[in-house]
């Protein structure tokens, strides 16, 4: 099973317009709203494409109840954890293939809430082969929180991957997270290093297992100890890539659990991540888009240089 853990879940509201204009009233053609923040929409991916899968977050006020009732609906296991402060919500608009996101900040999480958090997810791991850890953390929580739950899932036995930026990535990455999943911006700004490459390399430094780099439509980069990789989609996918670094976590994870090798691992990641892209909303594949692109991924094994 693979649990994903989501500190500052939200209620996704998405605007499809057809053109995005500064200063102006825009007519909206589609409007969606669903139960979102990162690790939820890699569960939703999860549960789309029969995974057995765990969804952990937090939850408080309207918007937390909102956020049971839609996985209810949607037919994800959860498990949700009670918090004072309320939920946030998210509002994305879709214009011209490319999304524009606005992010509440989350609900204050207190140390007494955290503390209890981690003693109740203690007891959800047991049947646990991978752990993710997703998005952005709420105020309240310090920037070592996802570095406990790297440790938290390492005592129970389970591999974790983690998707953050700033310093909860470098100290989930130094705590010894066993894949790390920046993108391309996420990754220099973590190290400073411009070349992907070359940042991957110090990034995994740190004490990551492997780092892998989302490069948008140019593939991903992945360097571990089995070797260092690019792999790229045979076409450019238009749509909304609001939720395409979460069908690449869940790729990700899925591998891991199923211990496929990474050269084939790297190709579904691609291939999820694309087809996430040509579906409308964050958290759904395009299963017609996926069989098609599975089969032009290109693999390059690479020469990177600490």
């Amino acid at each position: 099973m693979i649990v994903t853990i989501t500190p500052n879940a939200a209620v996704d509201t998405t605007y499809t317009v057809p053109a995005l204009v500064p200063n102006s009233s825009h007519r909206v053609s589609t409007v969606h709203s669903r139960a979102g923040g990162k690790g939820v929409n890699v569960a939703r991916v999860l549960t789309g494409q029969g995974v057995s899968t765990l969804a952990v977050a937090f939850a408080g006020g309207a918007a937390g109840a909102e956020l049971r009732t839609d996985l209810t609906a949607s037919g994800i296991a959860f498990d949700l954890f009670p918090v004072a402060g309320q939920t946030r919500r998210t509002v994305s608009i879709v214009a011209e293939g490319d999304a524009t996101v606005f992010n509440e900040p989350g609900p204050l999480i207190t140390a007494a809430e955290w503390a209890s958090f981690r003693r109740h997810l203690g007891g959800l791991l047991a049947d646990a082969d991978v752990v993710v850890l997703s998005g952005s953390l709420p105020p309240g929580l310090a920037a070592d929180a996802y570095a406990e739950l790297v440790g938290l899932a390492r005592a129970n036995g389970c591999r974790t991957v983690l998707d953050t930026t700033g310093d909860p990535l470098l100290a989930g990455a130094a705590a010894g997270a066993d894949v790390v999943k920046p993108n391309a911006v996420e990754l220099r700004e973590a190290t400073g290093e411009s070349d992907p490459c070359t940042a991957a390399e110090a990034l995994r430094a740190t004490g990551a297992g492997t780092v892998v780099a989302s490069l948008g439509a140019d593939g991903l980069l992945a360097v571990g100890e089995h070797g260092r990789w690019l792999a790229r989609p045979d076409r450019v996918v238009h749509g909304n890539p609001t939720g395409a670094g979460d069908a690449l976590v869940a790729a990700l994870a899925t591998g891991l659990a199923a211990d496929h090798p990474w050269p084939y691992l790297l190709r579904e990641a691609v291939a999820w991540s694309a087809a996430a892209v040509a579906a409308p909303l964050a958290g759904d594949l395009d299963t017609d888009a996926l069989h098609e692109l599975r089969v032009g991924v290109t693999l390059e094994e690479l020469r990177c240089h600490s």
